[in-house]
């Protein structure tokens, strides 16, 4: 039981380590867009504006979803492990 423990730990991790990734992704591909737009000082106040109220309503729940989810089966597979 411990090796399919370890084994699905294991696939937990990466698949956070995913959505971290995902995450990442779409940050980058605003942060393109931004600099093809242009970089006047109005633009750039804009869009950290922007990004300070979009970042708290995307990314942050988004990435408490994947931890929480992560732990929450981790501790599953422990408390069966245990039993």
């Amino acid at each position: 039981m411990s090796i399919e423990l370890i084994i699905l730990l294991i696939v937990l991790f990466i698949a956070a380590i995913g959505g971290t990734f995902f995450a990442f992704k779409q940050e980058e591909k605003k942060m393109k867009k931004y600099e093809e737009e242009g970089h006047t000082p109005e633009d750039e106040m804009r869009r950290s504006l922007e990004y300070e109220k979009s970042s708290l309503k995307s990314n942050v729940p988004l990435q408490i979803w994947i931890y929480t989810i992560t732990i929450v089966i981790s501790l599953v597979a422990f408390g069966l492990y245990l039993f």
